[in-house]
C-alpha cells in the first residue's frame, strides 16, 4: 500500500475509505497509517511508516486492523514475522515464512497479488488467510533449500507453484476472538 510515501498515495488511500475495499493487506506501519487517516481505532497518522518498510510489530497494529476489517466489512491481513489476519471479529496468527522475505525486493506487493487471486474466489477473509498461509508455507520450504536471497527467491515461486491444498491448509495458524 506505501502510505505516507507521497501526498498522492495518501490522498487516494483517503479516498478509499468510501468504497470500502474487501481486503487490505501492509505491514504494522501502513495498517496503523491507514487506520489513523481514515479516523479509525488504532490509528495515527503519525506511524512509524517507512516507505514499505514497518517499523511498527504486527501486535501493535491489532487494533487499526480489527477497526479497519469492521469498517469494510472484509478483511485485513497485517504482515511480520507472524501475520495478523482478521475479519473483525476473530483474528488468526499465520507462521511460518522466511527471514529472507525482508531481502527481497517485492515480498509484500506479490503477496498482495496472490490475496487478490483468492478474494477472486472465496470470501475476503479466507482469501487473506489462505494467501498468506500458501506464502509462509512456500517461503519456508524455500528457505530449507537455499543460502541465500537470490536463490530464495527462486525457490520461493517454485514452492508457491508445487504447494497442494492439503499442505496449505496444514500450515500452522492460531485462531482467538476479538
Amino acid at each position: 500500500m506505501a502510505i505516507g510515501i507521497g501526498s498522492l498515495r495518501t490522498h487516494l488511500l483517503g479516498q478509499f475509505k468510501a468504497y470500502k475495499p474487501s481486503v487490505i493487506r501492509g505491514n504494522a506501519s501502513e495498517i496503523i497509517a491507514l487506520a489513523g487517516l481514515w479516523g479509525l481505532d488504532g490509528g495515527t497518522e503519525q506511524s512509524n511508516v517507512r516507505g514499505v518498510d514497518s517499523t511498527d510489530s504486527v501486535t501493535a497494529a491489532k487494533t487499526a486492523a480489527v477497526a479497519l476489517a469492521k469498517w469494510t466489512g472484509g478483511a485485513v491481513a497485517v504482515s511480520g514475522v507472524t501475520d495478523l489476519l482478521t475479519d473483525g471479529s476473530i483474528i488468526a496468527l499465520s507462521h511460518g515464512g522466511s527471514h529472507f522475505m525482508e531481502k527481497i525486493t517485492g515480498s509484500g506487493c506479490s503477496l498482495g497479488g496472490v490475496v487478490a487471486v483468492y478474494a477472486a474466489v472465496a470470501p475476503p477473509f479466507i482469501a487473506a488467510l489462505t494467501a498468506t498461509a500458501v506464502y509462509n508455507l512456500a517461503a519456508r520450504r524455500a528457505e530449507s533449500k537455499v543460502d541465500g536471497p537470490g536463490s530464495f527467491q527462486i525457490a520461493f515461486l517454485d514452492e508457491l507453484y508445487t504447494a497442494t491444498a492439503e499442505d496449505i491448509a496444514n500450515n500452522k495458524f492460531e485462531i482467538e476472538e476479538v
